[in-house]
């Protein structure tokens, strides 16, 4: 079993609020894997040493959760309402050797490209147990979009402009032109409201955007290499950087980034899918200009105690009670105090 329950709308908690920082006490790591294209959390106290919550098994089970039976590129983040909102590209790029249809891809790859899909799973959660669950459509909801490739990489994120929660994700046309694009959720978190339209701006995939004091940092994949712009606005007036930001020689994607609890430090973590097997890497800053390079899972100062090829993941925050109900709801043995 999961460990999650499905359920068709949620109750908001009386007193549902973000916690401030000083209030929070440990990291969820959500991530992926290829061998069962399902997703998994992982927990730590001290963001260094993450312990997998269901004894190596799926918390999101793609089979169950997704169009093409399988999802990819998990990412969570917490709302201004104290909700955690959850958003995978539902795609199972294995689907036909897995039984799940008779094509190598959902449509033609001549025409739509390797991957090729059209829909986000989208769920919510006050307590990380009960979720509800949508699969969008992309195409369905907005045909004037046309006949695009995929729809992939989706994250949330509060736009306080707006006051809404904003998707943005890769949308791909023609097999080649590959960007990021944003639309606003509805506040259940089972469907976009408006158009997406594209970043200006950015010309790359896998977008992840963290506000640090005024300015939006916005990492993102540019031929296999992570990419750093940065403004003072959620939506325009992005500069990137000309370098790699990531060390690593083989090609990486993934970029999310989380802050240190307690410092004034920021960890950019990133899947090394270039690397056999693959693994996530690790780079932390202060300033967002020099990084201090952690190496990969279980090669340097970052651990996964219990699991291995972890793949396209984000990390979030949790309160002490928050990180004491996911240990105990999944028995998971960690040291908390």
């Amino acid at each position: 079993p999961s460990g999650i329950v499905i359920v068709p709308k949620l109750t908001k908690p009386t007193n549902a609020h973000a916690p401030s920082e000083k209030d929070l006490a440990g990291y969820l790591m959500v991530y992926f894997k290829d061998q069962t294209h399902s997703a998994y959390f992982a927990i730590s106290r001290d963001g260094y040493h993450f312990t997998d919550v269901n004894g190596g098994d799926p918390v999101f089970d793609g089979s169950t959760l997704a169009e093409q039976k399988g999802v990819r590129d998990p990412h969570i983040t917490r709302g201004p309402d104290g909700a955690f909102y959850l958003a995978m590209t539902d795609l199972h790029i294995f689907g036909k050797r897995a039984g799940f249809r008779d094509t190598e891809w959902e449509r033609p790859q001549e025409k739509y490209g390797w991957g090729n899909n059209r829909a986000l799973v989208l769920m919510k959660s006050w307590d990380l147990i009960h979720w509800t669950h949508s699969i969008f459509r992309v195409d369905q909801a907005f045909p004037e979009l046309g006949d695009i490739d995929c729809s992939w990489a989706p994250e949330a994120t509060y736009d306080p402009v707006k006051g809404k929660m904003m998707v943005y994700f890769t949308i791909r046309y023609g097999n080649k032109n590959a960007n990021i694009y944003y639309a606003y959720a509805d506040e259940s978190f089972t469907k976009l409201e408006t158009t997406p339209k594209m970043f200006p701006d950015i010309g790359g995939i896998d977008g992840d955007l963290t506000p640090v004091g005024d300015r939006w940092h916005f990492f993102y994949v540019a031929d296999a290499k992570i990419r750093h712009a940065t403004s003072t606005q959620i939506l325009d007036g992005y500069t990137s950087l000309p370098q790699r930001i990531d060390p690593e020689t083989a090609p990486t994607e993934a970029p999310n980034v989380f802050k240190r609890l307690g410092t004034s430090t920021y960890v950019l973590m990133y899947d090394v899918y270039g690397a056999r097997p693959n693994n996530m890497g690790f780079s932390e800053t202060e300033d967002f200009a020099t990084w201090r390079h952690l190496g990969r899972f279980n090669e340097g100062v970052m651990k996964g105690t219990n699991f291995q090829q972890p793949k396209h993941g984000a990390v979030t925050h949790l309160t002490l009670d928050e990180l004491r109900a996911v240990a105990t709801h999944w028995k998971v043995d960690i040291k908390l105090d």
